[in-house]
């Protein structure tokens, strides 16, 4: 998703990017080096160090702090928000207003990159499955996008290993465009 929306977006001119849930910053140092103005927040204050220690490593500029994403909310607009593998910790109940609260604070002309675990019956569930995972239902993700430019939507599923046991993951993934 990352060189996609590099390819799609290019920084030709300074573009402000949020990553939500930013971990320990992959994501975010590779869009800092591609041009864009980066900033990131993580839960873990772990992850926040670790994002500084290889913003600082490559020689980028990445803003980071520590939020919980289920009690941050956006009070300036960024011009992509960017985020992978996080929204399965939003309960349902948070959804709505949460995803309104990002699409508000999307600028004119701005991206929405989102991917979130969907529940699929074939597939059983993770061997390392959090107890605070909320996956989402397969599509409910594109149904807060009916009034925007959709670039790019799928359902993929994919192999992990991350247990180390074999299974399966199945994601919808989005860039849409507010018009």
């Amino acid at each position: 998703m990352c060189l996609r929306l590099l390819q799609l977006v290019p920084p030709e001119k300074p573009l402000r990017l949020l990553d939500i849930g930013c971990g320990e910053g992959r994501n975010a140092v590779f869009f800092a080096r591609n041009g864009y103005e980066v900033t990131a927040f993580d839960l873990s204050p772990k992850g926040v160090e670790k994002t500084k220690a290889l913003a600082t490593k490559v020689g980028v500029n990445v803003k980071v702090f520590a939020a919980d994403l289920l009690k941050y909310r956006l009070r300036e607009p960024f011009d992509i928000l960017f985020s992978t593998g996080v929204f399965h910790y939003i309960p349902e109940s948070l959804r709505t207003e949460m995803m309104k609260n990002y699409m508000e604070y999307t600028a004119p002309s701005g991206i929405n990159v989102f991917s979130v675990f969907v529940d699929k019956p074939f597939i059983p569930k993770a061997p390392d499955a959090e107890s605070k995972a909320n996956h989402w239902k397969s599509g409910e993700l594109f149904t807060y996008y009916h009034e925007w430019q959709i670039e790019y939507c799928t359902e993929e599923i994919f192999d992990c290993n991350s247990s180390g046991v074999p299974h399966k993951h199945a994601v919808n993934r989005i860039i849409a465009k507010k018009l």
